[in-house]
This record gives C-alpha cells, structure tokens and sequence, in this order.
C-alpha cells in the first residue's frame, strides 16, 4: 500500500553540495522532514554531477518520510556552462554573446532528452535551439549570420534612438537656457494700470 503524499516540492540545488542552511532550511523546513537526512542523500545521490546546478523534485508522505527524483540540470545552466558564460544576454537573440556548435548542442539535447517534450534527438535539439537563441547564444551551421544580422539592426536602431535623445536634450538645454537669459517682463505698471481700472468702475457705481 503506498503511503499517503502530503505535499510535493521542487528545488534547484548544487551537487552534492546542499545543506540544511537556506534554501533547503526554508522550504523543507515547513514540511517537518529531517534536513539533515535529505543533504546527506541528495549529496551522495547527485556527487557525481558536481558543479552542476540539479533539479529535486521532493516527495514528502503526511508520515514525514521523504523521497526525492532527480531531474536533468536547467538547459540554461548546461548552455551557459557549454559557452563558459556567467550570464545570458540581457538581450536576447538582439545581442550575441557566445557561439556554440551543433556537436555541442546535440550533447546538451542528449542530457535532456528524457525531461523534453520532444519525440527524438532533432527535436529535442530545436528546443535547446530556441532556449539558445533567447539567451543571445547562435548555433554555428544553424542562425549565427542570422542572429549577428539581428545584433547589427538592433545596435543600428539603439544608436538612432540614442541620436534623437541626445537631440532632444540639447533641444531642452537650449529652450532652458533661453529661458534663463531671457530679462523679466516688469508688471508693476500693468498692476497699476489694474488698480486705477478698478478705482474707475468703482467711481462711476
């Protein structure tokens, strides 16, 4: 008889790195299982894949006891991690940060596989593709004159609408300027002139 679940948690974790300390304290914490326990068989687990960054899905019974399957590393991290990059383009496919191989791309595909939505290794490939090309990351054979056609118009169109800016505040600067420089218009006279208006109309009442 299978024991009733009580909850199920996803975590991303380093492997064979992971201790009770936060995340791992502040999310399982709750769900009452022993911290300890789960570090200990999540490190031994995952120890072969260490530096990678390794999905855990946590299986937690309402007796507390816990199981836990682990999942194929992001396929960011694994792109990230195949171009030596710290970080994705803040840009995506508008600025190319890095240029990977299709070899390179079928290997992270291979990894995935079995996590993708995907019937066979080509589709599987297209997927990561797609991720890629969000990222700012080309595949060479596949989009890299593509994407670098679509850094240069988007560089192109940056420069343009940092030319209109500039324009636009040296517009202000001058309008402010003028403005500054411009004598002030003496009203005394015309509130005077208000004033005797006003004595007038009262005079004729």
């Amino acid at each position: 008889m299978e024991k009733p679940i009580a909850k199920k948690i996803k975590l991303q974790l380093p492997a064979g790195r992971a201790t009770p300390a936060p995340p791992v304290g502040t999310v399982l914490g709750p769900a009452g299982i022993n911290l300890q326990e789960f570090c200990t068989k999540f490190n031994e687990a995952s120890k072969d894949k260490m530096g990678d960054v390794i999905p855990v899905e946590i299986i937690v019974y309402e007796d507390r006891s816990f199981d836990f399957k682990l999942k194929t590393p992001p396929a960011a991290f694994l792109l990230k991690k195949a171009a030596g990059l710290e970080k994705a383009s803040t840009k995506g496919a508008n600025e190319v940060v890095a240029v990977l191989t299709q070899e390179q791309i079928r290997e992270i595909a291979e990894i995935k596989k079995e996590d993708l939505n995907a019937y066979d290794i080509d589709s599987a490939m297209k997927i990561i593709i797609g991720t890629a090309r969000n990222m700012g990351i080309a595949v060479k054979g596949i989009n890299e004159e593509e994407l670098a056609r679509q850094e240069a118009e988007a560089l192109e169109e940056q420069r343009r609408m940092e030319e209109r800016e500039a324009e636009l505040a040296k517009v202000e600067a001058e309008l402010m300027e003028a403005k500054q420089a411009a004598p002030e218009v003496p009203v005394v006279e015309e509130e005077k002139e208000v004033e005797e208006q006003a004595e007038t109309v009262e005079g004729n009442q």
